[in-house]
Protein backbone atom coordinates (compact mmCIF):
# COMPACT_ATOMS: atom_id res chain seq x y z
CA UNK A 1 0.00 0.00 0.00
CA UNK A 2 1.07 3.18 -0.77
CA UNK A 3 1.85 5.65 2.42
CA UNK A 4 1.42 8.89 2.91
CA UNK A 5 2.74 11.75 4.48
CA UNK A 6 0.72 13.96 7.69
CA UNK A 7 2.14 16.88 6.25
CA UNK A 8 0.00 18.79 3.65
CA UNK A 9 1.59 19.12 0.42
CA UNK A 10 -0.68 21.67 -1.22
CA UNK A 11 1.21 22.39 -4.50
CA UNK A 12 -0.07 23.53 -7.49
CA UNK A 13 -3.69 22.19 -8.19
CA UNK A 14 -3.17 23.10 -12.01
CA UNK A 15 -4.14 26.20 -13.95
CA UNK A 16 -6.87 24.56 -15.21
CA UNK A 17 -8.85 23.44 -12.49
CA UNK A 18 -10.03 26.62 -11.39
CA UNK A 19 -9.98 30.03 -13.05
CA UNK A 20 -11.28 31.75 -10.20
CA UNK A 21 -10.00 34.80 -8.05
CA UNK A 22 -8.79 34.55 -4.60
CA UNK A 23 -11.63 35.52 -1.88
CA UNK A 24 -11.32 36.03 1.87
CA UNK A 25 -12.00 32.58 3.47
CA UNK A 26 -15.10 32.34 6.70
CA UNK A 27 -14.24 31.67 10.41
CA UNK A 28 -16.37 30.30 12.41
CA UNK A 29 -17.04 31.93 15.87
CA UNK A 30 -18.33 29.82 19.05
CA UNK A 31 -21.42 31.45 19.38
CA UNK A 32 -22.40 31.23 15.50
CA UNK A 33 -20.53 27.82 14.14
CA UNK A 34 -21.63 29.15 10.18
CA UNK A 35 -20.42 32.65 10.31
CA UNK A 36 -18.09 33.79 8.18
CA UNK A 37 -17.77 37.23 8.52
CA UNK A 38 -17.69 38.05 4.66
CA UNK A 39 -20.27 39.10 2.42
CA UNK A 40 -21.99 37.13 0.15
CA UNK A 41 -20.00 35.49 -2.46
CA UNK A 42 -20.10 37.16 -5.93
CA UNK A 43 -22.25 34.91 -8.82
CA UNK A 44 -19.04 33.71 -9.99
CA UNK A 45 -17.19 32.70 -6.71
CA UNK A 46 -16.58 28.88 -5.88
CA UNK A 47 -17.39 28.80 -2.28
CA UNK A 48 -16.71 25.51 -0.48
CA UNK A 49 -18.42 24.72 2.89
CA UNK A 50 -16.05 22.64 5.69
CA UNK A 51 -18.10 21.15 8.74
CA UNK A 52 -15.73 19.30 11.20
CA UNK A 53 -16.27 17.95 14.73
CA UNK A 54 -15.20 19.83 17.69
CA UNK A 55 -11.26 21.79 17.61
CA UNK A 56 -9.89 20.34 21.00
CA UNK A 57 -9.17 17.29 19.40
CA UNK A 58 -6.04 18.38 16.98
CA UNK A 59 -6.93 15.61 14.97
CA UNK A 60 -10.07 17.20 13.40
CA UNK A 61 -8.05 20.87 13.38
CA UNK A 62 -5.67 19.27 11.50
CA UNK A 63 -8.28 18.03 8.87
CA UNK A 64 -10.21 21.80 8.62
CA UNK A 65 -6.69 23.48 8.43
CA UNK A 66 -5.56 21.52 5.49
CA UNK A 67 -8.97 21.57 3.78
CA UNK A 68 -9.35 25.42 3.79
CA UNK A 69 -5.73 25.80 3.07
CA UNK A 70 -6.12 23.65 -0.13
CA UNK A 71 -9.32 25.48 -1.19
CA UNK A 72 -8.01 29.03 -0.81
CA UNK A 73 -4.66 27.70 -2.60
CA UNK A 74 -6.86 27.28 -5.76
CA UNK A 75 -9.01 30.66 -4.64
CA UNK A 76 -11.80 28.95 -3.62
CA UNK A 77 -13.93 31.24 -0.58
CA UNK A 78 -14.69 28.78 2.42
CA UNK A 79 -16.89 28.58 5.25
CA UNK A 80 -16.07 26.67 8.54
CA UNK A 81 -18.52 25.44 10.94
CA UNK A 82 -17.63 22.81 13.97
CA UNK A 83 -19.41 20.84 16.05
CA UNK A 84 -19.53 22.43 20.00
CA UNK A 85 -18.83 19.09 21.50
CA UNK A 86 -18.21 15.47 21.10
CA UNK A 87 -21.42 13.82 19.31
CA UNK A 88 -22.54 17.65 18.87
CA UNK A 89 -24.89 16.66 15.08
CA UNK A 90 -27.17 19.60 15.62
CA UNK A 91 -24.83 22.49 15.46
CA UNK A 92 -23.55 20.30 12.19
CA UNK A 93 -27.16 20.43 10.74
CA UNK A 94 -27.40 24.14 10.98
CA UNK A 95 -24.01 24.56 9.32
CA UNK A 96 -25.19 22.16 6.64
CA UNK A 97 -28.23 23.89 5.89
CA UNK A 98 -26.75 27.76 6.07
CA UNK A 99 -24.24 26.37 3.00
CA UNK A 100 -27.14 24.98 0.99
CA UNK A 101 -28.69 28.79 1.63
CA UNK A 102 -25.24 29.83 0.71
CA UNK A 103 -24.97 27.54 -2.72
CA UNK A 104 -21.74 26.48 -1.79
CA UNK A 105 -20.52 24.23 -4.49
CA UNK A 106 -19.66 21.28 -2.10
CA UNK A 107 -19.24 20.64 1.72
CA UNK A 108 -16.41 18.61 3.20
CA UNK A 109 -18.05 16.71 6.57
CA UNK A 110 -16.71 14.87 9.24
CA UNK A 111 -20.23 13.48 10.90
CA UNK A 112 -20.52 13.90 14.76
CA UNK A 113 -23.21 11.12 14.85
CA UNK A 114 -23.74 8.77 11.42
CA UNK A 115 -26.91 8.99 11.17
CA UNK A 116 -28.47 12.21 12.08
CA UNK A 117 -26.70 14.30 9.22
CA UNK A 118 -28.30 11.55 6.80
CA UNK A 119 -31.40 13.97 5.62
CA UNK A 120 -29.46 17.42 5.96
CA UNK A 121 -26.75 16.00 3.19
CA UNK A 122 -29.72 14.59 0.88
CA UNK A 123 -31.17 17.94 0.70
CA UNK A 124 -27.52 19.15 -0.24
CA UNK A 125 -27.46 16.57 -2.98
CA UNK A 126 -30.37 16.91 -4.02
CA UNK A 127 -29.21 20.50 -4.64
CA UNK A 128 -26.36 19.63 -6.60
CA UNK A 129 -23.76 20.07 -3.75
CA UNK A 130 -20.88 17.42 -3.75
CA UNK A 131 -20.74 15.95 -0.41
CA UNK A 132 -17.62 14.59 0.90
CA UNK A 133 -16.83 12.54 4.37
CA UNK A 134 -14.10 12.98 6.28
CA UNK A 135 -12.47 10.77 9.04
CA UNK A 136 -15.96 8.86 9.59
CA UNK A 137 -18.36 7.10 7.49
CA UNK A 138 -22.08 8.05 7.82
CA UNK A 139 -24.33 5.59 7.86
CA UNK A 140 -25.27 4.38 4.92
CA UNK A 141 -21.87 4.92 4.10
CA UNK A 142 -23.29 6.22 0.69
CA UNK A 143 -25.26 8.80 2.30
CA UNK A 144 -22.51 11.37 0.87
CA UNK A 145 -20.90 10.97 -2.78
CA UNK A 146 -17.13 9.42 -1.33
CA UNK A 147 -15.85 9.27 2.11
CA UNK A 148 -11.90 9.63 2.76
CA UNK A 149 -11.04 7.97 6.12
CA UNK A 150 -8.53 5.74 7.37
CA UNK A 151 -9.29 2.00 7.62
CA UNK A 152 -9.90 2.11 10.99
CA UNK A 153 -10.50 -2.10 11.32
CA UNK A 154 -6.56 -2.61 9.76
CA UNK A 155 -5.50 -0.07 12.16
CA UNK A 156 -6.58 -1.88 14.90
CA UNK A 157 -5.26 -5.44 13.75
CA UNK A 158 -1.90 -3.68 13.26
CA UNK A 159 -1.63 -2.64 16.76
CA UNK A 160 -3.48 -6.02 17.92
CA UNK A 161 -0.90 -8.25 15.66
CA UNK A 162 2.26 -5.98 17.39
CA UNK A 163 1.16 -6.52 20.48
CA UNK A 164 0.86 -10.30 20.68
CA UNK A 165 4.20 -10.23 18.56
CA UNK A 166 6.01 -8.55 21.32
CA UNK A 167 4.04 -10.15 24.40
CA UNK A 168 5.38 -13.32 22.70
CA UNK A 169 5.22 -16.80 25.23
CA UNK A 170 3.79 -14.83 28.02
CA UNK A 171 0.45 -15.49 29.29
CA UNK A 172 -2.25 -12.15 28.15
CA UNK A 173 -3.60 -10.10 30.26
CA UNK A 174 -5.63 -7.62 28.16
CA UNK A 175 -7.07 -4.54 29.57
CA UNK A 176 -9.24 -2.46 26.71
CA UNK A 177 -9.61 0.91 27.35
CA UNK A 178 -12.41 2.02 24.63
CA UNK A 179 -14.63 4.79 23.33
CA UNK A 180 -18.56 4.46 23.08
CA UNK A 181 -18.53 1.31 20.94
CA UNK A 182 -21.54 2.30 18.84
CA UNK A 183 -19.09 5.25 17.36
CA UNK A 184 -18.18 3.30 13.94
CA UNK A 185 -14.07 4.31 14.34
CA UNK A 186 -14.41 2.81 17.82
CA UNK A 187 -15.56 -0.15 16.72
CA UNK A 188 -13.51 -0.72 14.09
CA UNK A 189 -10.56 0.23 16.36
CA UNK A 190 -11.82 -2.37 18.85
CA UNK A 191 -12.32 -5.50 16.43
CA UNK A 192 -9.24 -4.98 14.87
CA UNK A 193 -7.52 -4.96 17.70
CA UNK A 194 -9.40 -8.37 18.76
CA UNK A 195 -8.62 -9.96 15.03
CA UNK A 196 -4.71 -8.91 15.33
CA UNK A 197 -4.51 -10.21 18.93
CA UNK A 198 -6.14 -13.50 17.83
CA UNK A 199 -8.81 -13.03 20.74
CA UNK A 200 -12.74 -12.78 20.61
CA UNK A 201 -15.20 -10.77 23.10
CA UNK A 202 -15.32 -13.91 25.59
CA UNK A 203 -11.61 -14.56 25.65
CA UNK A 204 -10.01 -15.28 29.45
CA UNK A 205 -7.04 -13.25 28.37
CA UNK A 206 -9.14 -10.47 28.50
CA UNK A 207 -9.21 -8.76 32.42
CA UNK A 208 -10.95 -5.62 31.92
CA UNK A 209 -12.76 -3.40 29.57
CA UNK A 210 -14.10 0.30 29.69
CA UNK A 211 -15.36 3.12 27.67
CA UNK A 212 -14.28 6.25 28.32
CA UNK A 213 -14.09 9.67 27.16
CA UNK A 214 -10.36 9.23 24.79
CA UNK A 215 -8.75 10.91 27.10
CA UNK A 216 -5.39 11.54 29.04
CA UNK A 217 -7.82 11.86 32.34
CA UNK A 218 -10.17 9.08 30.98
CA UNK A 219 -7.28 6.66 30.42
CA UNK A 220 -6.06 7.03 34.01
CA UNK A 221 -9.59 6.99 35.64
CA UNK A 222 -10.34 3.84 33.81
CA UNK A 223 -6.87 1.88 34.53
CA UNK A 224 -6.61 3.25 38.43
CA UNK A 225 -9.61 1.48 38.68
CA UNK A 226 -8.96 -1.72 36.43
CA UNK A 227 -5.20 -2.22 38.35
CA UNK A 228 -7.38 -2.24 41.72
CA UNK A 229 -8.52 -5.73 40.39
CA UNK A 230 -5.62 -6.51 38.26
CA UNK A 231 -2.36 -5.84 38.99
CA UNK A 232 -1.67 -8.36 36.62
CA UNK A 233 -2.20 -6.46 33.15
CA UNK A 234 0.53 -6.30 30.79
CA UNK A 235 -0.96 -5.55 27.50
CA UNK A 236 -3.38 -1.86 26.98
CA UNK A 237 -5.41 -1.23 24.12
CA UNK A 238 -6.31 2.50 23.81
CA UNK A 239 -8.33 3.18 21.18
CA UNK A 240 -6.05 6.99 21.06
CA UNK A 241 -3.17 8.00 22.67
CA UNK A 242 -3.87 10.27 24.78
CA UNK A 243 -5.96 7.43 26.58
CA UNK A 244 -2.77 5.23 26.31
CA UNK A 245 -0.73 7.98 28.29
CA UNK A 246 -3.73 8.27 30.91
CA UNK A 247 -3.46 4.59 31.48
CA UNK A 248 0.43 4.90 31.31
CA UNK A 249 0.30 7.54 34.01
CA UNK A 250 -1.64 5.29 36.18
CA UNK A 251 0.27 2.44 36.25
CA UNK A 252 3.53 4.85 36.56
CA UNK A 253 2.12 5.93 40.23
CA UNK A 254 1.81 2.49 41.20
CA UNK A 255 5.02 1.01 39.69
CA UNK A 256 3.59 -1.10 36.96
CA UNK A 257 4.87 0.53 33.75
CA UNK A 258 7.41 -1.32 33.14
CA UNK A 259 5.42 -4.56 32.99
CA UNK A 260 2.62 -3.56 30.48
CA UNK A 261 2.98 -3.05 26.47
CA UNK A 262 0.62 0.11 25.82
CA UNK A 263 -0.71 0.63 22.51
CA UNK A 264 -2.22 3.55 20.64
CA UNK A 265 -4.06 4.68 17.13
CA UNK A 266 -3.66 7.87 15.72
CA UNK A 267 0.20 9.28 14.93
CA UNK A 268 -0.26 12.58 16.23
CA UNK A 269 2.93 14.26 16.79
CA UNK A 270 2.77 13.86 20.69
CA UNK A 271 2.09 10.67 20.35
CA UNK A 272 4.75 9.52 18.37
CA UNK A 273 6.62 11.40 21.08
CA UNK A 274 5.18 9.12 23.54
CA UNK A 275 6.44 6.07 21.82
CA UNK A 276 9.78 7.76 21.52
CA UNK A 277 9.89 8.26 25.23
CA UNK A 278 9.09 4.86 26.06
CA UNK A 279 5.45 5.52 27.39
CA UNK A 280 3.46 3.70 24.79
CA UNK A 281 5.38 0.80 22.71
CA UNK A 282 3.59 1.42 19.25
CA UNK A 283 0.89 3.07 17.98
CA UNK A 284 -0.84 3.39 14.32
CA UNK A 285 -0.58 6.57 12.10
CA UNK A 286 -3.18 7.95 9.96
CA UNK A 287 -2.74 10.92 8.05
CA UNK A 288 -5.81 13.37 8.32
CA UNK A 289 -3.99 15.99 5.84
CA UNK A 290 -4.73 13.70 2.94
CA UNK A 291 -8.47 12.97 3.89
CA UNK A 292 -8.78 17.33 4.22
CA UNK A 293 -6.83 17.96 0.75
CA UNK A 294 -8.32 15.37 -1.24
CA UNK A 295 -11.94 15.64 0.17
CA UNK A 296 -11.22 19.46 -1.30
CA UNK A 297 -9.65 18.69 -4.22
CA UNK A 298 -12.18 16.31 -5.43
CA UNK A 299 -14.66 19.34 -5.27
CA UNK A 300 -12.13 21.69 -7.45
CA UNK A 301 -12.72 18.70 -10.01
CA UNK A 302 -16.05 18.35 -9.40
CA UNK A 303 -16.80 21.98 -10.17
CA UNK A 304 -14.24 21.66 -13.67
CA UNK A 305 -15.55 18.98 -15.34
CA UNK A 306 -18.50 17.27 -13.26
CA UNK A 307 -16.56 14.53 -12.31
CA UNK A 308 -17.24 12.53 -8.81
CA UNK A 309 -15.10 10.67 -6.19
CA UNK A 310 -17.47 7.54 -5.49
CA UNK A 311 -17.10 4.94 -2.20
CA UNK A 312 -14.91 4.86 0.24
CA UNK A 313 -11.13 5.90 -0.27
CA UNK A 314 -8.52 4.74 2.35
CA UNK A 315 -6.37 7.10 3.38
CA UNK A 316 -3.52 4.75 4.76
CA UNK A 317 -1.97 3.65 7.85
CA UNK A 318 1.23 2.30 9.31
CA UNK A 319 2.50 1.05 12.19
CA UNK A 320 5.55 3.70 14.48
CA UNK A 321 7.38 1.48 16.82
CA UNK A 322 10.81 1.48 18.03
CA UNK A 323 10.23 -2.25 18.33
CA UNK A 324 9.44 -3.38 15.22
CA UNK A 325 8.23 -6.99 15.28
CA UNK A 326 8.64 -9.94 12.89
CA UNK A 327 6.46 -9.77 9.63
CA UNK A 328 4.97 -6.38 10.38
CA UNK A 329 6.21 -3.55 8.48
CA UNK A 330 6.78 -0.40 10.49
CA UNK A 331 8.71 2.63 10.93
CA UNK A 332 10.56 3.99 13.51
CA UNK A 333 9.73 7.17 15.81
CA UNK A 334 12.21 9.35 13.54
CA UNK A 335 9.85 8.85 10.45
CA UNK A 336 7.24 9.02 12.56
CA UNK A 337 8.00 12.31 14.23
CA UNK A 338 9.41 13.65 9.99
CA UNK A 339 5.41 12.79 9.23
CA UNK A 340 3.21 13.26 12.36
CA UNK A 341 -0.04 15.85 12.92
CA UNK A 342 -0.38 18.41 15.37
CA UNK A 343 2.32 20.62 17.30
CA UNK A 344 5.90 19.04 17.67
Amino acid sequence: MSRWTGRATLGALGSGILAITLGLAGCASPGDPAATGTAPAPEDKVVIGIVEQQLGNPFFGAIQETAKATAEAAGAQVIVANSKTAGDSETQVTAIQDMINRKVKGIVVDPANATALVPVIKQARDAGILVIAVNTQTDPFDAVDATYETDNLEAGRLIGAWAKATLGDKEAKVALLDYDLTDKTAKFRHDGFLKGFGLTEESPEIVGQKETTASVDGGQAAMENMLQAHKDINVVYGINEPMSQGAFAAAKAQGLESGILFTGIDGSCSGVQAVKNGEIGATVAQFPTYMGQKAVEAILQYVKDGSKPSGIINSGTILITDRPADGIESKDTAWGLENCWGTK
